[in-house]
């Protein structure tokens, strides 16, 4: 076994290990103490209601664990088994060229998400049925799913073809042009989604409380902010979960409310959670994750083309095909990827804690600590989540820190 084959699967081990840890910790944290809410919620979150969100992370996070060690297995299976003969069977319906190298990578992707499609359905049918937030059923979970296959199939097979067919024309500089087509998508995609492909999912609505959206409208003229309209989703036809965003740039900006948080907040609420959102817009946050993603885009594209230009096939025995080196250079990224996650994640936090605090600027702290406190009673929450956890896996920071913050800097 070569040197970088070991590191790749020592990566793969330590990483799954390490999620486990993770796991467990945070499981332990909700369930340590279950019957009694935090000091600060005494008055707003009720004993059951502590209860029923710690029961709903465990089971999460008793989920997770299984999740992560078929993920590892699965990984670690590829690389060592799996791969090789995949590619060879492929080869005899294939020759060697472009569609080889895209149906490997086409044929990987088609039986990860098939095994791993129990774990969604578990999730769905059993962990979100159980706590009441499933509202899907059977025949619209299939319905998903084939429409989730036929745009990837429709958006990243042209992409697989694409890169390989300019990694064989200009094997030294094709990963420029594939890192600078990749941003400009990316930034294409804030705009094509919203408009074109989550209407695929759901529908979207315009707010029909006329007194609430000249509240809204107000609000925006307020931040300068350009909309291209305030829709309502109908979230509540797949789940009762709660959440608000906007996306896009320019005048294609546009501003959605789930159905199910509207439901279940006041005016004023509502109105601290768009001005959360439009906290985001003020501070650049948009911006700089395009950044932060394209910065990560270019070192991805660099370390695929050693990965092509150095043999990475080869430290692995297999064969030295594009879509197979492609499957390996994914698969060794993902570990690093999860490594990194509190460098990521803190910078997310860090934008939510200025949102928070331009949401207060407008609204004072209330309305905010009000509308926070009733998406974690309503969301199952945790309020005691296990700090080294969050650090890996939140990119919001716990709504007990974010109250805590809003507090103390309304009395400053």
């Amino acid at each position: 076994m070569s040197l970088v084959a070991a590191a790749v699967y020592l990566a793969i081990f330590s990483s799954a290990i390490l999620g486990v840890y993770l796991q467990r910790r945070q499981e332990r944290a909700a369930l340590a103490d279950r019957g009694r809410p935090p000091a600060q919620f005494a008055a707003t979150i009720t004993a059951e209601d502590h209860c029923r969100a710690a029961d709903y992370t465990a089971a999460r996070m008793r989920l997770s664990v299984a999740e992560t060690l078929l993920d590892a297995t699965l990984a670690i299976a590829w690389l060592a088994l799996l791969l090789g003969p995949l590619h060879g069977l492929l080869a005899q319906v294939f020759a060697p060229g472009l569609s080889l190298s895209v149906a490997v990578v086409v044929a990987v992707a088609v039986v990860d998400h098939l095994l791993r499609l129990p774990f969604s359905l578990a999730e769905t049918f059993g962990l979100e049925a159980r706590f009441g937030f499933n509202r899907s059923t059977p025949a619209m979970f299939l319905l998903d799913e084939a429409k989730g296959a036929a745009l990837w199939l429709l958006f990243f097979v042209p992409l697989l073809y694409g890169l390989f067919f300019a990694a064989r024309f200009s094997p030294d500089y094709w990963w420029i042009a594939g890192f600078v087509v990749s941003v400009a998508l990316l930034l294409a995609m804030t705009v094509i989604y919203p408009s074109f492909i989550a209407p695929i999912f759901n529908k979207f609505a315009p707010l029909e409380d006329e007194a609430l959206q000249a509240r809204m409208e107000q609000l925006l003229s307020r931040c300068g902010f350009e909309s291209g309209g305030l829709f309502v989703m109908d979230a509540s036809t797949r789940s009762t979960h709660g959440n608000a965003y906007f996306s896009g740039f320019g005048k294609a900006k546009r501003i959605v409310f789930f159905d199910t948080l509207l439901r279940k907040h006041t005016g004023d609420e509502i109105l601290a959670i768009l001005a959360h959102e439009l906290g985001h817009y003020k501070f650049g946050h948009v911006r700089q994750r395009v950044l932060q993603a394209s910065a990560i885009l270019f070192l991805g594209f660099a370390a695929l083309h050693l990965a092509f230009t150095r043999g990475l096939a080869g430290a692995f025995g297999l064969p030295n095909d594009p879509g197979v080196i492609l499957v390996i250079a994914l698969t060794a990224a993902a570990p690093i990827v999860h490594l990194l996650s509190p460098l990521t994640n803190f910078l997310s936090r860090r934008a939510e804690f200025e949102a928070d605090g331009f949401a207060r600027s407008i609204y004072g702290k209330e309305p905010m600590v009000s509308a926070l406190t009733k998406l974690s009673r309503d969301n199952l929450s945790t309020l005691t989540p296990d700090r080294l956890y969050a650090l890996f896996y939140y990119s919001h920071p716990p709504a007990p820190i974010r109250i805590a913050a809003l507090e103390e800097a309304g009395h400053v």
